[in-house]
């Protein structure tokens, strides 16, 4: 345990990507590190960079010594992990237990409250390497907390010490908040993978260079102004230029993920601008007849 007042004696279960730099930023807020479990090469590695001295535990030893355990596992492991925690009999009270899974709240967490334990979720809305670099990045990025009203101060309190920012998200919003952060992060991914190797088709040797300006400047863009700054053949009305697109992507050679996520969010867009008044009802007839 921690011997500063207000410190925590933390265990961290897993050491994966986020798990590991969780831990070095409540760390670097003073709060012990007890143990931390890490199974795979890769995690053990990760683990003596970000977590240098701390243990390699097994999970019984860690929820033991902990008085907060950090469960940064993935989402669809969540439950068997607390369930089973919980069979063993290994939950104390008033221990806090904190997850980092953006599609649950604190039900989850329903074997923990019933051992009298303390339930958190604090998710972090960012994507993770696993490298020191994500310590600088948490600084910007915001945490969807949710907890128990009269625990929510602990969340948010967490949060801060690590640097970010804590946003409540009630519980039975868990899901629609962690779809759009997976529709804005991962989908932008796919993305600029599919745009890279349409460029890399065509003989663009370094693709990203093409790219980067323009998808980081429409980003901006887009944070700062909101859909007032689309632009584009959408957004004008050009369904020429739509056809021409379409017909572009129907060639032999492209990829069909490529060609139906063009469609896909082209129609997205129509209807978008369309509700915003950016084109008018001819305009957008034109644009989803030519995607039709």
């Amino acid at each position: 345990m921690s011997g500063k007042p207000g410190r925590l004696g933390v265990g961290i279960i897993s050491a994966g990507r986020v798990g590991a730099v969780l831990g070095a930023a409540l760390r670097a807020a003073e709060h012990g590190i007890v143990g931390v479990h890490a199974v795979s090469e890769a995690s053990r590695d990760r683990a003596e960079l970000l977590l240098p001295g701390v243990p390699v535990l097994e999970i019984p030893d860690i929820v033991r010594r902990a008085e907060l355990v950090l469960l940064a596992v993935p989402d669809d492991a969540l439950p068997d992990l607390v369930a089973g925690i919980a069979a063993a009999g290994h939950w104390q009270a008033g221990q806090l237990v904190a997850h980092t899974a953006g599609r649950f709240g604190t039900s989850v967490l329903d074997p923990i409250r019933a051992a009298g334990a303390i339930p958190l979720a604090i998710h972090p809305a960012m994507t993770f390497t696993g490298m020191s670099l994500d310590l600088v990045r948490i600084q910007d990025a915001a945490f969807g907390v949710s907890a128990d009203k009269m625990m929510l101060p602990i969340a948010q309190a967490l949060v801060v010490e690590m640097g970010a920012e804590p946003v409540v998200i009630a519980e039975a919003d868990r899901p629609a908040y962690h779809a759009a952060l997976a529709h804005a992060s991962n989908h932008l991914v796919t993305i600029a993978g599919q745009s890279a190797g349409l460029l890399a088709s065509l003989g663009v040797e370094h693709p990203e260079r093409v790219l980067g300006p323009l998808m980081r400047a429409s980003l901006e863009n887009a944070l700062a102004s909101g859909e007032g700054a689309l632009t584009g053949p959408v957004a004008r009305g050009d369904a020429g230029t739509v056809q021409a697109h379409r017909a572009a992507l129907s060639t032999a050679g492209i990829p069909a993920d490529t060609r139906q996520a063009y469609l896909a969010m082209s129609r997205a867009t129509a209807m978008r601008a369309h509700a915003r008044k950016l084109i008018g009802d001819e305009a957008l007839a034109r644009i989803l007849d030519t995607l039709a």
